[in-house]
């Protein structure tokens, strides 16, 4: 699944193309026309909207050369290496957990979409019917666990002792406050155990193949709070190159009516649309960044 909805790393391996254009190289057979080439890897170029997207960018002179991964571990060192320009599949949390562990410099230049991650359950209607000591199965990998433990402190069901922060644990739940016992297991398991337990958080991209439905969310968090900021998804381009000009066109020609109405189409209307400045997606991201140092 693409952009990173809840993100998990549970994917097969990498499929980057040979032999493109290098990173602002004009077009085969551009010539000196001014025309620019800028390969952005993504882990959905076979989506439709994303030809809306390379032809709403042609007809501003700007070639899009897609590279498609099916590893989300293979984006970032692809760009960092400088086999790509720009990149599309990630969010700010992702985003700054890879700078951190590899020493680097990657910087947000546009944002696209925040997915609201939701608290699903086969056995109650709403949250006031979830019973005291009830259990909710949550993801076990670092960046969804922590977010999940901040979705269900917002949704009352428990309390963190450090406020809820991208770097929560459940070492941080407070019991005695809590109205919920949790179990983190691996992302792929939580929609397999929401039949025993009380509710599960549940990442997009499984909620999806288990079928899951819009009648079974019981809570999600707010796509506007500040909670949810580190979630929201990004183009993202190396350190030195943030400030190009053409990074700023495309992230543009992004929220164009046409592409963003496709991308709904064919990914569905549970994303919340965001265009956050840079200096704001920075800021975030650089406050995750002291928060994973310590």
């Amino acid at each position: 699944m693409r952009l990173l909805r809840a993100l998990t790393l549970l994917v097969p391996a990498i499929v980057l193309a040979a032999g493109c254009a290098a990173p602002g190289e004009a077009p085969s057979g551009g010539g000196g026309d001014g025309a620019k080439t800028v390969r952005i890897g993504v882990t959905d170029g076979s989506e439709p909207y994303w030809t809306v997207f390379k032809d709403k960018a042609a007809a501003q002179g700007i070639t899009v050369d897609l590279v498609n991964f099916t590893d989300y571990n293979q984006p970032n060192p692809a760009l960092a290496q400088g086999q790509l320009d720009l990149n599309e599949f990630q969010h700010l949390q992702y985003l700054a957990n890879y700078n951190v562990k590899n020493d680097d410099t990657l910087a947000p230049v546009g944002a696209t979409a925040v997915y609201p991650l939701p608290l699903y359950s086969a056995k109650h209607r709403s949250l006031a019917e979830i019973p005291r000591g009830g259990q909710i199965v949550i993801p076990n990998d670092a960046v969804n666990q922590a977010r999940a433990l901040n979705v269900l402190q917002s949704a009352g069901l428990l309390k963190l002792t450090d406020g809820g922060t991208t770097v929560s644990t459940p070492a941080q739940i407070d019991a005695a406050a809590s109205k919920v016992t949790v179990t983190p297991v691996d992302a792929a398991q939580t929609a397999t155990n929401l039949a025993s337990a009380d509710g599960a958080i549940v990442n997009n991209n499984f909620a999806t193949s288990a079928n899951l439905s819009k009648q079974q969310v019981v809570y999600q968090e707010d796509p506007n709070s500040e909670k949810a900021k580190p979630y929201i998804n990004l183009f993202v381009a190396k350190g030195d190159r943030k400030d190009d000009p053409v990074f700023a066109t495309l992230v543009k020609i992004y929220h164009d009516p046409a592409v963003l109405a496709a991308a709904r189409k064919d990914l569905g209307d549970g994303g919340v649309v965001r265009d956050n400045s840079t200096a704001d997606l920075q800021q975030t991201l650089t406050t995750i960044e002291k928060q994973l140092r310590g």
